[in-house]
């Protein structure tokens, strides 16, 4: 079986090199070579080797990996497995870190420079998920600091910041999954 090659991306090569040099003078004795391996893989923002590996799975699994952007692609693809093939949420991910990713791709739906009251909000949320909560959805959007509201619950603005890698790619991938077209079911 032939050794698969593993491309490391560093967002900022000072903070790598910083990460690394703290492991480095840590360590007791040379480290060994998975160690290494362990150790340039948390340099660059993942939690080892493994996580570094399966990410880059993941990434070509998904078909086109971003030159230059450390995304944790496997966590992009647990995301995407939670959305429908018309790009809606089919159920509240058990998880965290997806259910915050999740959330980035629903704010990626909301209208930019709008306010909406709570019913529009939800009946725009309801669109954009199967699971008849909207409640749940617009309450975390705000606790994820994604959108903003008054203290009595009324006119919800998205906030407009930067998603990050992984939801970009997540909310990439999603829009293509929409504009994909349909094959027309059969009536039989």
């Amino acid at each position: 079986m032939s050794r698969q090659a593993i491309p490391l991306v560093a967002e900022d090569i000072s903070v790598f090199a910083r990460t690394l040099t703290h492991q480095l003078r840590s360590a007791e004795a040379p480290p060994s070579h998975l160690s290494v391996m362990n150790m340039l893989a948390r340099a660059a923002g993942f939690r080892n080797f493994q996580h570094l590996r399966a990410a880059h799975g993941a990434a070509e699994r998904l078909s086109r990996p971003q030159a230059g952007v450390a995304a944790d692609h496997r966590l992009v693809e647990r995301a995407l497995f939670q959305f429908d093939e018309a790009g809606r949420l089919r159920q509240w991910p058990s998880r965290r870190n997806v259910q915050e990713l999740c959330l980035w791709a629903l704010w990626a739906r909301l209208p930019v420079d709008a306010t909406l009251d709570e019913r529009q909000v939800n009946a725009l949320l309801r669109r954009e998920h199967l699971f008849d909560d909207p409640a749940i959805l617009r309450r975390s959007l705000f606790g994820l600091g994604l959108v903003t509201r008054e203290r009595d619950g009324s006119n919800y603005r998205r906030l407009e910041v930067r998603p990050p890698a992984e939801a970009r790619e997540l909310i990439r991938l999603l829009e293509a999954r929409r504009n994909a077209p349909r094959l027309p079911s059969a009536n039989i």
